[in-house]
């Protein structure tokens, strides 16, 4: 799995302008309403908020507007029902894309995405029918520079947590479970001190395609981009080597 590291996108994500900040605020404003509504307010007790929460610190999310957003969602004003929906189709020569909402309209949603789709020359397809081409994985990130253990100490401590594979980049390391093992390997690496730059369970290609045509890469970037400034959008997973 390693070769494809998301550190630097993580990295890459912190250092936008603001109006991808707002876009990074929305999102994860939406999952704590989710998770709060699904496992109340208090973090220790409802262990899919603290990994949101997690998540917004990562994200440099300020800790009044994450508490705001659990006060929000658990008072009066956290009505608004948000549904997960998850599309999947084709970019330009065949790229796999997969896009994951949460959404207080559907008829919305599906509009803006298909509408991204088609202005990069792609398509959206029937459900599941890219998905087999991606693997369902727990992806936890660590920054080197955050963590004081060598590559073989913290390996050994995210198997024994209940990891099942481990890689070593320039800049991070990738540890991966299973997704039912997600939380309890979060919640564990938690435990042990270890300082996480990234945990999400995701979805990893089975293998990346090149693209070598410049037309190609600009209108899948087109659609990347559109998905990527509509804040239904929570995720989009794609097979395109970006290397």
């Amino acid at each position: 799995m390693s070769g494809h590291s998301k550190f630097a996108n993580i990295k890459h994500k912190k250092e936008k302008n603001d109006a991808a900040k707002g876009k990074i605020f929305t999102i994860i404003g939406r999952e704590i309403a989710v998770a709060v509504k699904e496992g109340g307010p208090d973090p220790n007790n409802n262990f899919k908020l603290a990994t949101v929460i997690a998540k917004a610190k990562a994200n440099n999310v300020p800790n009044d507007t994450i508490e705001r957003g659990i006060k929000k969602a658990a008072g009066e004003d956290g009505n608004v029902n948000y549904e997960f929906c998850t599309y999947e189709g084709y970019g330009p020569n065949g790229i796999a894309i997969i896009v994951d909402c949460l959404t207080d309209n559907k008829n919305r949603t599906a509009a803006n995405v298909r509408s991204a789709f088609t202005k990069g020359n792609g398509n959206i397809g029937t459900p599941g029918c890219v998905s087999f081409m991606f693997d369902k994985k727990g992806e936890i990130i660590v920054d080197k520079e955050e963590c004081d253990m060598d590559a073989d100490t913290l390996m050994m401590t995210a198997l024994d947590c209940g990891a099942e594979d481990f890689a070593e980049e320039d800049d991070c390391f990738e540890i991966y479970t299973d997704p039912d093992e997600f939380d309890k390997v979060v919640k564990a690496l938690n435990d042990a001190k270890i300082p996480l730059a990234s945990a999400e369970v995701t979805m990893i290609p089975q293998n990346y395609v090149d693209l070598t045509d410049e037309n190609a890469v600009k209108m899948l970037q087109r659609t990347l981009d559109l998905l990527d400034e509509d804040d239904d959008v929570q995720n989009v997973y794609h097979n395109w080597n970006e290397e």
